[in-house]
């Protein structure tokens, strides 16, 4: 993997590339990173280039004065992508992140080709930041060990008050109406323990989709994109 810096949002940025071969996006979550996507990075990259950015104020791009929005998060994955020079490209979103693909895609649907959503938020069912902590915490206990570090370290670095106030963000945003304007091909990735994303809030978001399906990865938490890398990317390449 290579790291690429770029100024996005009027601060530096930080992304990782790699691989070869047709474009792909990676939009991360709530206060993680490109680094949250390492072992999904690896398997796409064997056949893809694999572009992973560091929205701003996450993982290794500096922090803006205040915390973004979803509509603000889009616009800087946009830069992102004019920068790598890859649009229309398809985008693999996780969490916080198909909120924000899902944003950008209505707003400026040529930037888009298709879209992966694996776990999408905010699940309905968890509508406050409480209710959503709980749910995060019942998920962390499930996740690979390894994944503790990096999460640690991003959440660290976002801080307490970014993260919450982002979250806000995240709950108070239009997403299903969103959704339901999406005029691009999209998949919908649940993982069979997800303690986040409930099976009904999958099938509803599928079904708010104009053109979206429903894949079911069993026996794998939220971040089945780290824990079960392999089974993501040939989910995703199958889709692609």
């Amino acid at each position: 993997m290579a790291a690429r810096r770029a100024t996005i949002a009027g601060i530096p940025g930080y992304a990782e590339t790699a691989g070869s071969g047709p474009p792909v996006v990676l939009v991360h979550g709530l206060a993680v990173s490109s680094r949250y996507f390492a072992p999904l990075i690896r398997e796409l990259a064997r056949t893809r280039t694999v572009f992973a950015p560091d929205l701003p104020g996450f993982g290794r791009s500096a922090t803006p004065p205040r915390p973004l929005d979803i509509p603000e998060l889009a616009d800087a994955l946009d830069e992102w992508i004019d920068v790598a020079g890859i649009a229309p490209a398809p985008l693999v979103a996780n969490s916080l992140g198909c909120q924000i693909a899902v944003d950008l895609a209505v707003r400026r649907p040529g930037r888009v080709s298709r879209l992966v959503l694996l776990g999408p938020t905010m699940d309905p069912g968890a509508p406050t930041i409480l209710r959503q902590a709980v749910r995060l915490a019942l998920d962390t206990l499930r996740e690979p060990p390894g994944l503790w570090v990096v999460e640690t370290i991003d959440y660290l670095r976002m801080g307490p008050r970014r993260t919450v106030t982002t979250a806000r963000y995240a709950l108070a945003d239009r997403f299903p109406e969103k959704a339901s304007r999406l005029r691009h091909p999209a998949l919908v990735v649940r993982s069979g323990r997800d303690a986040i994303v409930s099976q009904e809030w999958a099938e509803c978001v599928t079904r708010l989709l104009p053109d979206g399906r429903l894949r079911v990865i069993p026996g794998e938490p939220h971040v089945a994109h780290w824990a079960a890398a392999a089974e993501v990317a040939r989910v995703v390449e199958e889709f692609l």
